[in-house]
């Protein structure tokens, strides 16, 4: 008897986490893949089994558009946002040596989120607007003689407007797995004469990857979704502007 529960001892600890895993990921993907075959008239879906759906997505412009569209917003979102939180992680990791200066740093990168998504989108305004600060300096700056149009309603806007949003979801796992690198390894590498940028790509870089990975995962997750907060942001950017 003793044995056998041993034997069952690790299927029973994984149990519940297999149970909410299940639950609240594998029976909604299930829900969504099943629904996926009923038929919709425009106003609703009834139960059946139709092949129509799929084939209006590979066979519409307008959805082909949107998805090409989709996936040119996710690369240029998580290369910005990984050119911009992998130094700032670095320089957290390794340039500050003090712990509670690290943590009280770290703290000023989540000061973005003590405010809604609405508010930071809007507060780009101001500064993106055809009356904002850049187009005021260009002006006085007479590097320009009218307010520069292609900071708003462009590409540009809403690559910056999802990196601000989302560039935290990928500082925090890179430093999280920088700061679990054992020092003693960058120590041995320059010991043997390794330089600065070799100890990048031989240590650190491949040490990093799990935090690079799953900051990846969060940031194309959240763009590959990005719906409310991009029209949210080109009502806020047309109010404005």
């Amino acid at each position: 008897m003793t044995k056998t529960w041993k034997a069952l001892q690790p299927y029973a600890l994984a149990t519940p986490q297999t149970l909410v895993f299940l639950l609240f990921l594998v029976l909604p993907i299930l829900m969504i893949l099943m629904v996926s075959f009923w038929d919709f008239n425009g106003y609703a879906m009834t139960p059946a089994f139709t092949l129509q759906n799929y084939i209006d997505i590979f066979t519409s412009q307008v959805s082909l558009k949107t998805y090409l569209n989709t996936f040119k917003y996710v690369f240029l979102v998580w290369f910005f946002c990984l050119a911009i939180a992998f130094p700032v992680a670095y320089f957290l990791a390794f340039h500050i040596k003090n712990q509670q200066w690290q943590i009280v740093l770290f703290l000023v990168c989540t000061v973005p989120f003590w405010t809604s998504n609405i508010i930071r989108m809007i507060s780009w305004v101001p500064v993106l607007g055809k009356e904002g600060l850049i187009n005021q300096f260009l002006i006085n700056s007479h590097l320009t003689q009218e307010p520069v149009q292609w900071l708003l309603f462009s590409d540009f806007a809403v690559v910056l407007g999802m990196v601000h949003l989302y560039n935290f979801f990928m500082i925090a796992p890179i430093f999280n797995s920088l700061m679990r690198i054992d020092r003693n390894l960058i120590t041995a590498a320059e010991d043997m004469g390794a330089s600065g940028f070799q100890v990048l790509k031989e240590v650190i870089l491949p040490l990093a990857s799990s935090g690079i990975a799953i900051g990846s995962i969060f940031v194309v997750t959240l763009v590959m979704g990005e719906f409310i907060t991009v029209r949210l942001w080109g009502w806020a950017v047309g109010f404005g502007g």
